[in-house]
């Protein structure tokens, strides 16, 4: 059924989006915004395939791709943060610098093999009609997604640590009078939040494609921070629409599997055009639920 196989595809391919997504929430609820989350996610990508093909361990590979992202998340830190670069170009820049990166050290793992995760469907549960194939027959990672969303929304929401982050996003003086450095938390939340980033990178190269190649997100982590604005930075909104734009994402491969002659190219700029679409429906609207922090880095 087309239907069910776009709709499983769209909890596969949103995965990775959604790792991202949820990260540039938290750095954006601290009040960074990270446009180089595209290149966290392709150092995460290159840094788990290879892991994974040097040590013959998927899991090794995934925590690899983690740290990836998470050192490259640093560099935006200390130089926004500590240097007074500018969020938009340093973001920029650093996706230029992941490409940059994973073009040079990535080109011999093209084609190479390496371990990854296989679908375990679960049991009982993956026998349902339906719901069973859309969601409880995937690799261990995306079943690892399920619980991230709800985490995040619970640390943001209900941790002194999550209160740390979001102060820092809306109020800054007040996290400073209380003895915290703001520029401490959102490091700490940039960097944390480009981890995730990474971990989406290695689901989608260890998981999801099970293969490297140069720039194999495909705009992936621009989705992501766009997703974030839709979402209104809101967790849980986010793992919802990851899987639209994940949907959007399966919808080529399932009609190509039955055969309709479709224009790829156009398949192909779908999610784009979703992403686009959403973005002037909000139109400024969404920003005003940003966090106060964050409204004066999009009103430079």
């Amino acid at each position: 059924m087309l239907v069910v196989d776009v709709l499983a595809g769209g909890v596969r391919g949103g995965t990775a989006i959604m790792f991202a997504a949820l990260g540039e929430t938290l750095a954006e609820r601290a009040g960074v915004v990270n446009l180089g989350t595209e290149g966290c996610m392709l150092v995460g990508a290159l840094g788990g395939y290879a892991v994974a093909a040097e040590t013959g361990s998927p899991w090794l590979g995934l925590l690899a791709g983690a740290l990836a992202g998470a050192l490259l998340g640093l560099v935006h830190a200390a130089a926004v943060l500590w240097r007074g670069a500018d969020q938009f170009a340093t973001g920029l820049t650093l996706m230029f610098l992941g490409l940059g990166l994973t073009s040079l050290f990535g080109a011999a793992y093209v084609g190479s093999p390496a371990p990854g995760f296989d679908p375990v469907p679960v049991p009982v549960l993956g026998d349902l009609p339906i719901v069973g194939e859309i969601l409880f027959r995937h690799d261990p990672v995306t079943y690892l997604s399920f619980a991230v969303a709800p985490l995040l929304w619970f640390f943001l929401g209900r941790t002194r640590t999550g209160l740390l982050v979001r102060t820092a996003g809306e109020r800054a003086d007040v996290l400073h009078a209380h003895g915290h450095s703001p520029a401490l938390v959102r490091a700490a939340a940039v960097v944390a939040g480009a981890g995730l980033a990474g971990l989406g990178g290695a689901q989608l190269s260890t998981a999801y494609a099970h293969a490297w190649f140069e720039g194999m997100t495909a705009g992936r982590g621009f989705i992501a921070v766009a997703l974030v604005i839709f979402a209104a930075w809101r967790p849980l909104w986010v793992m919802a629409g990851s899987y639209l734009f994940g949907a959007a994402l399966a919808l080529a491969p399932a009609l190509q599997a039955r055969g309709q002659a479709l224009n790829q190219f156009a398949l192909d700029a779908l999610p784009f055009v979703v992403t686009l679409v959403i973005l002037a429906i909000l139109g400024r609207r969404t920003l005003r639920a940003a966090p106060e922090e964050l409204r004066r880095v999009f009103a430079r």
